[in-house]
């Protein structure tokens, strides 16, 4: 009674990070959380991202948020940081226009500093207090030294209604190519209250991308169709360039270009400061020995088969392959269906993350042979398909269902299907 008395009388003390005075909440995701916050020293209102550094460990993205963070600080630009909210209905063609080009200037530095952000989509741009646009979320942004020898970037990843063509196609791509196609697609947005490229089936929807199959409503100035159509280019060898862009009468209506300080030092020790007592909690990506990647949008087109609660289920129509997602370590998993498989009598030969289940004993139609793979989506979660490379498709469908009774650690549970909104690859 005296304790709780005590501290109803007390005035209520704000918490502080540093120089920085926290208010309310104003966000929350699964392992941050944003809240609005003051900076004493000159009252400007901030907002500061409060990771749950536990959770960012366990689930092994520690380098994912150096990178981001990293990012963030080779970046200072009037036009990024922040958000931009989903506008409801088309907007009036000088303002599409307006934040067309605060967007064009925003992508434009940050190709200039190396870093492409690689999921430039409405829901990643901001308005301030001014109406100034801001782009934001960096996760999966890449920098220059992640290009390979080739040139090109080879992470499949973004949103699939505004990822490029040649991002689906998964043989390599220009980042700052990409993102530019990624701003034709906004710009359509702006402008026409609704996306270029849509449909329900994801198959048809690459299909559209790929052949650029999209038609400008008939409110579209000359102007504006001529932007869209060459940002919208299927080929980019020939698909238009910023300094274009910058060129085209259409953009240049009332085109003001940025005016800003960049005369700052960058110092990323805090980065190492920030992470620095965690290198022995966490496991570091390797860059060799590691599980196939799965083509991001591949995963999309599996997710009625990443329904984790009717996946071991018998069908009307027997698979001959099925697939689960798990999110303990490859090798685990490798083990631990190696110890499952093993007392149901079949000889196993693995490499690397490829297991092959033979049963010695002939069934129906020959021995049941049985291919496995793990494929990795993020650090912290993998895809596992089961194929059935020979024998009967019964004895297949038996041999599974048995299986799944002994790998109930390793299969994530989860209430419905994979989103397939937003990919990471």
């Amino acid at each position: 009674m005296y304790r709780a008395k005590r501290a109803a009388l007390s005035p209520k003390v704000k918490r502080r990070v540093g120089k920085y005075e926290l208010g309310r909440t104003i966000g929350e995701g699964t392992f941050a959380k944003v809240r609005f916050a003051k900076n004493t020293e000159n009252n400007e209102p901030v907002a500061i991202k409060i990771l749950d550094k536990e959770k960012v460990q366990k689930h092994r993205l520690v380098e994912q948020i150096r990178r981001e963070i990293c990012t963030m600080k080779l970046v200072k630009h009037p036009n990024v940081v922040q958000l931009y909210e989903a506008t409801s209905g088309r907007l009036k063609e000088d303002e599409a226009r307006k934040y067309f080009q605060q967007l064009i200037n925003a992508v434009d530095y940050c190709h200039s500093r190396g870093v492409y952000h690689r999921d430039l989509k409405l829901e990643n741009l901001l308005l301030d207090g001014a109406g100034n646009l801001k782009v934001s979320d960096f996760g999966l942004s890449a920098l220059i030294d992640q290009v390979k020898a080739d040139g090109l970037l080879h992470t499949t990843c973004g949103t699939p209604n505004y990822v490029a063509p040649e991002v689906i196609e998964d043989g390599g791509y220009d980042g700052a190519t990409a993102d530019i196609w990624s701003c034709g697609v906004i710009l359509f947005i702006l402008l026409g209250g609704y996306l270029p490229f849509e449909d329900e089936s994801i198959i048809s929807l690459y299909k559209k991308i790929s052949e650029a199959q999209f038609t400008c409503p008939s409110w579209f100035s000359a102007g504006a169709k001529n932007l869209i159509t060459r940002i919208l280019d299927p080929n980019p060898t020939t698909r238009i360039t910023i300094p274009e862009i910058l060129e085209d009468p259409w953009f240049k209506k009332g085109y003001k270009p940025p005016v800003f300080d960049e005369k700052y030092q960058i110092s990323l020790d805090d980065v190492d400061a920030a992470f620095g007592d965690s290198e022995d909690q966490h496991v570091k990506e390797e860059t060799e020995d590691q599980p196939t990647s799965m083509n991001a949008f591949e995963l999309i087109s599996l997710n009625q088969g990443l329904n984790l609660d009717n996946l071991f289920e018998a069908k009307k129509e027997y698979k001959r392959e099925t697939r689960f997602t798990s999110q303990c370590p490859p090798k685990e998993i490798i083990t631990k269906i190696e110890e499952a498989a093993k007392p149901l009598g079949f000889d196993i030969q693995k490499r690397k993350y490829k297991m092959r289940m033979e049963n010695p004993k002939a069934g129906r139609k020959g021995n049941l042979n049985v291919a496995t793979e793990v494929f990795q989506i993020a650090p912290s979660l993998h895809v596992v398909e089961l194929k059935k490379a020979n024998g009967d498709t019964l004895e297949f469908q038996k041999f599974y269902r048995t299986l799944s009774t002994q790998l109930k650690d390793v299969v994530w549970k989860c209430d419905g299907e994979v989103d397939g909104n937003s990919v990471v690859a």
